[in-house]
């Protein structure tokens, strides 16, 4: 079974650069992959929010949140 991998991101050049870098780089074998851009897809901010994202881009591996670098907080993006 495949561990669930969610990437967060805003659509900021330092998320995308991340995305491409970090989102494509994961083993599909073990991680199923999905990118979710919170400054198109509003409604899952508190998703995120209740994975333990506090800014983006971040990635959640299974139940366990990972900030890459500081694009943005939550709380901007709300």
């Amino acid at each position: 079974m495949r561990t669930k991998a969610v990437f967060y991101h805003a659509g900021c050049p330092v998320c995308v650069d991340a995305e491409q870098m970090i989102a494509d780089a994961i083993d599909p074998e073990r991680f199923e992959v999905e990118v979710v851009h919170l400054g198109e897809t509003k409604d899952r901010i508190g998703e995120a929010e209740s994975a333990g994202v506090k800014s983006v881009p971040a990635l959640v591996l299974g139940e366990h949140p990972y900030h890459i670098n500081f694009g943005a907080s939550i709380a901007d993006l709300k």
